[in-house]
């Protein structure tokens, strides 16, 4: 056990609790991943081949892909006991500033765009770890200011950038290895570098006791709270920025309406994956299991085909709702 772990096995994890205990925090932990296997098993019983094709499955990987690396960016935040509203409209500036910036190559079409990103990010993380201002007012008007931003480079939406299809960046997003496309591969590889951050080292353990009782006990044990919230926030911002470079890739351009509602979407795997809105306890595990199952949800509907896009709305809102309802019954039963 390396000393990151030691310390957060005493700081969160429960004393030797009664079998029920044990049982409301594995059903928290893990009901994403099981409602996942059964919803995947309902789908390929009634749906065979159009369901479980390899075509289909690609299509399911390359738009979780997406999700995925904001969601693990919301991941980190959430755990820190804040929230990020800014996400969506972050990643569309970002595509936006990327078909800007491919007029100066490769370079420009990811550097651009990330370093804005990197900067929003650092101003909601200065605004919430130092100024101690309220996480959603602050990143609902980094939200505002992101798409206005977005708007204002594409000239009001007029005018829709292309990225050169001869361009390294436009060969990588829609490349793909053994049928398996880059970006996938991509946000794979970063989810993976977050969750060796997340659980091997010193400052996931700060994040997840920055999350614990708005972080007055871990600024009592000295920890720099501020500090952390700070990184939380410009890494969200980041990932959500390199999302939207990859989304803008994929299409070859980039549309200031892009993202539109995937802060919520992201928040709402994140809390069906069974982290805690109040912050300080959750998985990057359940993270990715609470974006594939939203995003098969969505195909299962799409496969129905006399329902609407709308009814993917109703269906990931219903699920949000009960996961928080039964999380707060968990919380209780814990406390008991």
């Amino acid at each position: 056990m390396t000393t990151g772990q030691a310390e957060r096995a005493a700081l969160f994890s429960p004393a030797a609790g009664t079998g029920r205990t044990r049982l409301a925090a594995l059903a928290r932990r893990h009901g994403a991943a099981l409602v996942l296997v059964l919803v995947v098993l309902l789908g390929s019983l009634t749906f065979g081949s159009s369901f479980t094709g390899p075509g289909n499955l690609r299509a399911i990987a390359l738009d979780a892909s997406y999700l995925l690396l904001v969601a693990t960016g919301m991941t980190f935040v959430i755990l820190s006991g804040g929230i990020d509203l800014s996400v969506g409209s972050v990643l569309a500036l970002s595509g936006v500033l990327a078909a800007y910036g491919s007029r100066w190559g490769t370079a420009g079409a990811v550097l651009l765009p990330l370093a804005v990103c990197g900067l929003i990010g650092l101003v909601n993380g200065l605004l919430i770890g130092w100024a101690r201002l309220a996480p959603f007012v602050v990143t609902l008007a980094t939200l505002l200011f992101a798409r206005g931003l977005a708007f204002a480079v594409s000239q009001e939406g007029n005018q829709v950038y292309i990225i050169p299809a001869d361009l390294a960046l436009t060969r990588i997003g829609q490349a793909s290895v053994l049928g398996v496309g880059v970006p996938v591969l991509i946000a794979l590889a970063v989810f993976a570098a977050a969750g060796v951050v997340l659980n091997r080292t010193r400052f996931g353990l700060r994040v997840f006791a920055a999350g614990n009782g708005d972080g007055h006990a871990a600024e009592l044990m000295g920890l720099p709270v501020a500090r952390i919230r700070v990184r939380v926030y410009v890494l969200s911002s980041l990932l959500a920025g390199l999302a939207g470079v990859l989304i803008a890739a994929q299409t070859a351009s980039g549309l200031p309406t892009l993202g539109e509602g995937r802060e919520l979407e992201a928040i709402a795997a994140v809390v069906i994956g069974g982290t805690l809105l109040t912050g300080g306890a959750g998985s990057l595990g359940g993270t990715l299991a609470g974006v594939l199952l939203l995003k098969v949800i969505q195909n299962l509907i799409n496969q129905v085909g006399t329902l609407s896009s709308a009814y993917q709305q109703v269906v990931s809102g219903t699920f949000l709702v009960l996961v928080v309802l039964v999380q707060a019954a968990l919380a209780r039963r814990r406390r008991q």
